[in-house]
């Protein structure tokens, strides 16, 4: 990987656009409002590195590892981050809205008031992280791993989550209308308040699960519900 000055990332940022940055090592930078867009960043080392504000729309982050690292209100809008590692980063009020997220290890961020609208987060491991108030309106998350989520007031309209774990998630006051829930697994998790209004709820495991009403829902023996 290569490692770079402070003065050599200056001049190579400044660089006439798109730039190749396969592999490079931008760890611990100070990148704010750094404008990266059409990059191609595959395997780029951005841990613990400060991009508040950054510009990274169009961007390919295939395999990158951005632990750790500041995001606040970064743009990643239309941006290949599949298979990248975002965890413990700081994504509140980032633009992620049609962005590749398929098997990326998003452990334990914050995403609070992201927007990730239409974004695509197949099998995306999201344990443990904030998502309040995000817009995940159209998203595709099934098969994702969403255990312990606090997904309070976020807006899932015809979000898909189908076949995705969300076991302990908090999801009050969720806007899920039209979401395709089938075989995603609720279990202990909490939808006091929550719009399923046309949501598909077939063979949803609500096991222990607090449904909208504030009232728990314990099935006989993991008994799956279907409607």
């Amino acid at each position: 990987m290569t490692t770079l000055t402070s003065f050599q990332i200056y001049d190579l940022l400044n660089r006439p656009h798109p730039l190749w940055l396969v592999n490079i090592d931008l760890s611990n930078a100070s990148l704010f409002w750094v404008d990266l867009s059409g990059c191609n960043l595959c395997m780029a080392n951005f841990t613990k590195s400060n991009m508040n504000w950054a510009n990274l729309v169009g961007a390919d982050l295939h395999n990158a590892d951005l632990t750790r690292a500041n995001l606040y209100e970064a743009l990643f809008k239309e941006a290949d981050l599949s298979e990248a590692n975002l965890s413990y980063s700081n994504l509140t009020r980032a633009d992620l809205g049609k962005a590749i997220m398929v098997d990326s290890i998003i452990v334990e961020a914050n995403l609070s008031r992201a927007n990730l609208s239409k974004a695509s987060l197949i099998r995306a491991n999201l344990n443990g992280s904030i998502m309040t108030r995000a817009d995940l309106s159209k998203a595709d998350l099934s098969f994702a791993n969403l255990t312990g989520v606090d997904l309070s007031l976020a807006n899932m309209f015809e979000v898909n989550i189908s076949g995705a774990k969300l076991r302990g998630a908090d999801l009050t006051k969720v806007d899920l209308t039209s979401a395709i829930l089938t075989q995603a697994d609720f279990t202990g998790a909490n939808l006091t308040g929550a719009d399923l209004g046309g949501a598909n709820l077939e063979q949803v495991v609500l096991v222990d699960t607090v449904m909208p009403d504030g009232k728990k829902f314990t099935p006989t023996k993991g008994k799956l519900i279907t409607g």
